[in-house]
């Protein structure tokens, strides 16, 4: 069995009170099947006239993936969609050759605690046709004390209805009181958990809130032993064929990709369309980190 492997987040101040803890990318691993990306945002309680705007920005090659825990966020996107979602709420946006979305708070000064995470297209789906899906509904079920929702992918007689484009799983647990979880997992899956709240021990190694614990792949089952109030992200794929690239909001396989889909963006070329009305503030993209030619 493969040692696991502790991965602490980085954080990074998105102003208005808004903190981001980062466990996907990271130096000691950059993906968990498909799962390419991985943002846990509060939670937080925002000041009066306060909250998340995060203004247009384009995305290629992926698919964004919200977990709403607490809060309502407003998208709007470059198709035409303008969606609130919800806690226990799934927002699944798929770029394909490129979209262009904003997030809002709905309301400034309500709290907010959510993950989002990216999902990598394989190379057969990389340019398929943008598309956007809202999933209100999820499968939930008690394992004793503690309470699952499928987020993504198939687990025993529960499918999710998220239309995904590699083999994944995404499971939310959490618990009132001190429980413990007993998992059947797939030993051709890598896997990976996240504890969003409170603390979990998985082989005896206690794991806090935003410590990354990945688990590798040969796992025929997992025993969690959940604290009370405890509530983890628990992540699993078939891993990538291939590395792929990522920069700022791209992802794809070469960097003549993602620095066409750079250029288009900064001289609004019409693959990135508006979002409404156009007045939302544009996101800049930063240099590209390698020399082009």
């Amino acid at each position: 069995m493969n040692p696991i492997v502790r991965i602490e987040a980085r954080s990074a101040d998105l102003g208005d009170g808004l903190s981001v803890r980062r466990t996907l990318p990271s130096r000691q691993q950059r993906m968990v099947g498909a799962w390419c990306f991985l943002d846990h945002a509060g939670p937080v309680a925002f000041a009066p006239g306060r909250g998340m705007h995060v203004g247009a920005h384009p995305h290629i090659g992926l698919q964004t993936f919200t977990w709403l825990i607490e809060g309502e966020v407003l998208h709007r996107d470059s198709l035409g969609n303008e969606q609130i979602i919800r806690p226990g709420q799934v927002n699944l946006m798929t770029a394909g050759r490129g979209i262009v979305h904003t997030e809002d708070s709905r309301v400034d000064g309500q709290s907010l605690h959510a993950a989002q995470l990216w999902i990598a297209l394989p190379p057969d789906a990389q340019d398929c046709a943008p598309d956007f899906a809202h999933h209100p509904d999820l499968p939930r079920w008690s394992e004793g004390a503690a309470h699952l929702t499928l987020l993504a992918g198939t687990y025993g007689e529960h499918t999710a209805p998220a239309r995904l484009y590699s083999p994944l799983l995404g499971l939310d647990i959490g618990s009132d009181a001190a429980t413990t979880v007993d998992l059947q997992l797939n030993p051709d899956f890598e896997y990976g958990l996240l504890p969003l709240v409170g603390e979990v021990a998985i082989d005896e190694e206690n794991f806090r809130a935003d410590e990354f614990a990945y688990l590798g792949r040969g796992r025929n089952e997992l025993r969690l032993n959940l604290a009370a109030g405890a509530k983890v992200l628990f992540l699993g794929g078939q891993a990538f064929d291939r590395p792929v690239l990522m920069w700022w909001n791209f992802v794809g396989f070469t960097q003549a990709a993602i620095a066409e889909a750079q250029r288009q963006w900064e001289s609004g070329d019409p693959r990135f369309g508006p979002v409404g009305d156009g007045s939302a503030p544009r996101l800049v993209a930063p240099p590209l980190p390698w020399r082009e030619g």
